[in-house]
């Protein structure tokens, strides 16, 4: 009950858009994509470990039925903490992009994080952090080839890598609605201050588990390009209209000075 207790006080949700509502656990996002009262909808990673119980309620209070797929954006540990128990719960199968599944069937650990780098806390303290693969095993597959996301009509996954090498996000072209995951967040995660008060500001992503800069300036210049009217991001409040269209774009003019750091361990 305690535990319980806990975690209700660590979430929050926000509905982006009728069909896209975020669920913060702790300091990551978990999203449901999906009509109110819909028999086919789609929970776009699991956050941390312990939440599972706030997953599954949030679920059944807006559905009508189990998730028709989870579909993770990376492996990371925030990302993935309650995915073994909610697939046990619902058997639901889960979609990760090739590059991904190492670290999700237990065949490669990412490497390690680089507390040297962001200028934080929860940067500095990121040796803490969980770096090992899962094994998800049988459960886990690639995603479509043809960018298709099972049970989500309209959305597409595209290749956002540069967080991890297999970093995905999600876009619905006609509606201009975007799911980034980690390619950038709108906090600056590597501040505890910044993340205890969500302070919205768009920013690169999190510095202490990026291994591969380039990549993630290019991925940060596509997903500007696509001109999203509402952007829903792992860390972080949901951010829409010219405040997402001005920050964005100046992220991707600017990544080198404003988000790759000046040394460390991936630059």
């Amino acid at each position: 009950m305690a535990n319980h207790l806990f975690t209700e006080g660590m979430t929050a949700n926000e509905e982006a858009a009728p069909d896209l509502l975020s669920l913060r656990t702790l300091f990551v996002n978990v999203c449901f994509i999906g009509e109110p009262g819909s028999r086919s909808w789609v929970l776009v990673d699991t956050g941390m470990a312990g939440f599972t119980d706030s997953i599954i309620r949030l679920a059944e209070e807006r559905f009508a039925s189990p998730p028709v797929a989870i579909v993770l954006t990376h492996g990371h540990f925030d990302h993935v903490g309650s995915v073994i128990e909610l697939v046990q719960h619902w058997g639901t199968p889960v979609y990760a992009h090739p590059l991904e599944l190492p670290y999700l069937t237990g065949m490669k650990d990412y490497q390690q994080p680089d507390p040297s780098v962001g200028g934080g806390l929860l940067s500095s303290v990121s040796f803490l952090y969980p770096n090992d693969a899962i094994d998800l095993d049988d459960r886990i597959t690639r995603l479509p080839e043809d960018g298709s996301v099972p049970g989500a009509p309209g959305w597409k996954w595209l290749h956002t890598p540069g967080h991890t090498p297999g970093h995905i996000s999600l876009f619905h072209e006609r509606r201009r609605l975007l799911v980034a995951g980690d390619a950038f967040i709108t906090v600056k995660q590597e501040s505890a201050l910044a993340v205890i008060l969500q302070e919205k500001e768009i920013h690169g992503p999190p510095a202490y588990f990026t291994t591969d800069w380039q990549a993630a300036q290019r991925s940060v210049e596509l997903l500007s390009g696509l001109k999203p009217e509402i952007a829903v991001t792992g860390h972080g409040h949901y951010m829409q209209g010219n405040e997402l269209t001005t920050q964005l774009e100046r992220l991707a003019e600017d990544f080198e000075h404003t988000a790759v750091p000046k040394q460390g361990r991936y630059v």
